[in-house]
């Protein structure tokens, strides 16, 4: 069977980009094209799509997002924003997708191919790096980041059995001064309605834990996370948490519900109750909702903060592939 590769548009791919994601090995939040179009829409700069499509005769077994900026070309997205990020191929389909791109790409103008943020079972690493490095590129495959990943058992008491001693007790003794108040809840948003004020008030609680979330938080990353949020929303993605005290919202954690994972994406929390532990609360919250409903993994995303390994998290590497042309 003939493999073809053509360049095409977000518009033209929805349909075959949803589908492949059913069957490939990489695939989360961050690969949809609800997210990428969110990221483009915000960041492209003077960037140009290059958006491929690899097709088996005339199934679409394959999906390269990249895009191209002078003679560099890398994936759609920013690996300080986008945790994983990957080409898109039907799972089996590896081998024949690595070898009908390098085909493709031979033929462009580039000097360098830069992938970040692939995770360890990324068709890059396993079958593009390779067959790449075999046609005389250089590559240079490098270990960036982490995600702490827990898989997530069946009952919440089963989950705080598998923390050690000092752990499981700090979260029952922090949730029964929380419970204390008399006030507190928790609940997620999911739904379109009201969605602007609910990530406006996520944006401000973000800004008011740090000061560098506080610099993060730029008016233009704030316009990011709000049509992302609506964007997953859309498609049945966005789980976006919220800790009240007294009916005031003192915590919210921005969450993807994506398969049988969820995604800690981002966290804020009002330091005036920090007493109360609200941002570590939500997040343990938010853990013991996907154990009541039934995810089997929880994924921290990226960064080494303390928390993520008192809950249980536990190292996933994340990795770069940079590719020259000898």
């Amino acid at each position: 069977m003939t493999y073809s590769v053509a360049a095409s548009d977000c518009d033209e791919l929805e349909g075959p980009w949803q589908g492949l994601l059913g069957s490939a090995v990489t695939n989360t939040p961050f690969h949809t094209s609800q997210w990428l179009r969110a990221w483009w829409a915000q960041f492209q700069d003077e960037r140009e799509m290059l958006l491929l499509e690899v097709r088996r005769g005339r199934e679409a077994v394959g999906i390269a997002p990249f895009m191209r900026r002078g003679q560099e070309i890398t994936l759609i997205g920013s690996s300080h924003i986008c945790d994983y990020m990957d080409i898109i191929v039907a799972r089996g389909q590896e081998p024949a997708v690595a070898a009908a791109l390098l085909d493709y790409l031979d033929s462009q103008e580039w000097q360098s191919i830069d992938l970040p943020s692939l995770a360890h079972d990324s068709p890059v690493l396993s079958h593009l790096a390779p067959l790449a490095r075999a046609r005389g590129y250089r590559v240079e495959v490098t270990e960036t980041d982490t995600c702490p990943q827990l898989e997530l058992p069946s009952t919440w008491e089963e989950y705080l059995s598998g923390l050690s001693s000092r752990h499981r007790h700090e979260i029952r003794r922090k949730l029964r001064r929380l419970d204390q108040t008399g006030s507190a809840r928790y609940y997620a948003v999911d739904g379109l309605g009201g969605l602007r004020q609910d990530v406006d008030d996520f944006t401000r609680l973000f800004r008011e834990s740090r000061s560098d979330k506080a610099e993060f938080m730029t008016p233009q990353m704030a316009d990011f996370f709000q049509a992302t949020a609506q964007s997953m929303a859309g498609g049945g993605y966005l789980k976006l948490f919220f800790l009240e005290v007294g009916g005031a919202r003192v915590a919210a954690a921005l969450c993807f519900d994506y398969g049988d994972a969820r995604y800690l994406y981002n966290s804020g929390y009002d330091p005036q109750y920090s007493y109360f532990s609200v941002g570590l609360l939500l997040k343990v919250l938010c853990l013991k909702d996907g154990i009541e409903t039934n995810k089997k993994r929880f994924d921290f995303l990226r960064g080494v903060e303390d928390y993520k390994y008192d809950l249980g998290g536990r190292d996933v590497p994340i990795y770069r592939c940079l590719i020259r042309r000898p």
